[in-house]
């Protein structure tokens, strides 16, 4: 097994991290304005409230607190997010390229998983944006509650996974 981005040419490899790094940056900063009226007392974390809402009573609670502007936000945001996904697939992804360069056999096999990993993250978080938008358009009292979760939960996990994995294979020269 490969590294997902190998084929690209290595001196390529640390000018698009960059690249997609600072794009993740500037695409989480309009996340954090987009949220902002998303953040109620049901929802304190704005759309992280409603990705692990888990329950249908839970989901209602939040769309309850929501108003209709708040709604169509969340909607612009779900859309949004899969222009973020690539992105931020890409920037982890080349990021674990850099990070297993050089390194023992071991570490170069766990930044390589985990770099398929950063592209496994980006596929739940459709399958949660799928679901979170069936949520939004009424199908509170149904299983996509709990898979919005599931997927999310995954999601978040193979991410900072991630980020630690090539965060210390930076450090560790």
């Amino acid at each position: 097994m490969h590294y997902p981005l190998e084929f690209t040419p290595q001196r390529l490899h640390r000018p698009l991290f960059n690249f997609f790094l600072l794009l993740t940056i500037a695409i989480f900063g309009i996340f954090y304005f987009i949220d902002q009226p998303l953040q109620t007392s049901a929802a304190p974390s704005g759309t992280v409230s409603f990705e692990l809402a888990r329950t249908p009573e839970t989901a209602r609670s939040i769309l309850d607190s929501w108003d209709a502007n708040a709604r169509l936000i969340a909607a612009f945001g779900l859309g949004f997010d899969f222009l973020f996904m690539p992105v931020y697939a890409l920037a982890l992804s080349f990021g674990l390229l850099l990070a297993g360069h050089g390194k023992a056999n071991w570490y170069r096999r766990l930044t390589m998983w985990m770099g398929w990993g950063a592209f496994a993250a980006a596929l739940f978080d459709a399958v949660e944006n799928y679901a979170l938008l069936r949520v939004l358009i009424g199908d509170v009292d149904t299983v996509f509650p709990l898979v919005a979760a599931v997927c999310a939960l995954t999601k978040f996990t193979l991410l900072l996974f991630g980020i630690c994995t090539a965060a210390i294979g930076r450090m560790a020269r």
